[in-house]
């Protein structure tokens, strides 16, 4: 399935590295090193994302349970991310492979120019024959504790680094047609089209119990790593030689295939930014016309304007259903913004006493998701 792909993004679970949480599995992060390691010697570059540093650092500390206090976990993090470190390089080591660790937070890929460099270091490093290892920076960065997943953060390096495609491990065999704990006959789905809606509704819903942190986030996690053009496999990282077998042509676990076309540099970076400073809703007709006509945003589509946001802050754009069909860069204030919205360009002046663009996005700042 991946035989022809150059650059591929793995991500694993940490219920994976760390033996569902009894502490740093090593024979398994060994024997991922050495199907990495033949993946190499095929031609392909690989980048690593993950998790493990958080449950690895509880059991270096000796706590008997997930603490709750966010302090507790930064210090669970910093912890065991120097473990996680040392097994990697060790296991890398073996097979003479050169490890580079690389911590990144959303905030790394929402500046522009830190993206930038991030971009350029990992491909840096990738042209070296280097394997970058990478994890949430859970050490400084309390969002990312309480809402980030590395499955995120894996579909945002595939996007930021071009890959063909992201291979989640999971401690699950694929994406099933129904909950397989309440299901016995559920049966996996062996490939559909990134981003189809009907997918969520099979990794559980949103705010499900059964998708919290699991299927729902690997889900997501591919139909944001389509908007550059990547695949995405969801498979059993317990699987024996997985990488190895996908690498030959098996077909293993869920394929989730990317229909669009990739995006340009600039618009990936708007789609993939994971916070916005604010919210546009918007009236069918706006709607209609930046998604169908491709057009800029004008106030005279703005209904209501939520937040407290800057000139050049990225909005969402949401549909009358609440639904966010695009994101941008916008040209106006949210003070200035609410002052405008629903009124024809051709005032704004006379409201605001200036104007400095007749869109409220333009084109070219937007991304329609």
């Amino acid at each position: 399935m991946i035989e022809r792909y150059r650059r591929i993004v793995v991500k694993v679970g940490s219920s994976l590295v760390t033996n569902n949480g009894s502490g740093l599995d090593s024979n398994a992060i060994s024997a991922w090193a050495a199907q990495i390691a033949k993946l190499r010697e095929m031609g392909s570059q690989i980048v690593l994302v993950s998790s493990g540093a958080i449950a690895e650092g509880i059991q270096r500390l000796g706590w008997q349970k997930r603490p709750s206090e966010i302090h507790q976990l930064q210090a669970a993090a910093a912890v065991g991310q120097m473990g996680l470190v040392q097994v990697y390089e060790s296991s890398f080591r073996k097979h003479q492979l050169v490890t580079a660790q690389i911590l990144l937070t959303h905030a790394d890929l929402a500046d522009r120019a830190r993206y930038l460099n991030a971009r350029s270091t990992l491909l840096t490093l990738l042209d070296l024959g280097i394997i970058p290892i990478i994890n949430e920076n859970d050490t400084v960065i309390t969002d990312e504790i309480r809402l980030g997943d590395n499955d995120t953060l894996g579909a945002l390096v595939t996007n930021l680094i071009e890959a063909d495609v992201l291979i989640i491990l999971t401690d699950q065999a694929g994406l099933y047609d129904a909950d397989p704990r309440r299901a016995p006959g559920a049966k996996i789905v062996p490939e559909a089209l990134a981003g189809d809606p009907l997918l969520q509704e099979l990794a559980g819903g949103v705010g499900s119990e059964f998708a919290k942190g699991g299927m729902l986030t690997k889900v997501l996690a591919a139909k944001r790593a389509a908007r550059s053009g990547a695949h995405t496999i969801i498979a059993s990282g317990r699987e024996p030689d997985v990488l190895v077998h996908l690498a030959n042509g098996k077909r293993i676990g869920t394929l989730l295939k990317a229909s669009t076309t990739p995006l340009a540099a600039r618009k990936q970076w708007l789609a993939d930014h994971v916070q916005v400073s604010g919210f546009l809703h918007l009236d069918n007709g706006a709607v209609e016309a930046l998604v169908n006509d491709g057009k800029s945003l004008l106030p005279i589509g703005v209904r209501t304007v939520d937040g407290d946001f800057e000139r050049g802050a990225l909005v969402a754009c949401l549909s009358q259903n609440g639904n966010e069909v695009a994101r941008g860069l916008v040209n106006y204030a949210s003070q200035e913004a609410r002052r405008i919205a629903g009124m024809p360009s051709n005032r704004i002046e006379s409201i605001l006493g200036y104007i400095d663009e007749p869109e409220l996005i333009h084109r070219d700042n937007l991304v329609c998701l």
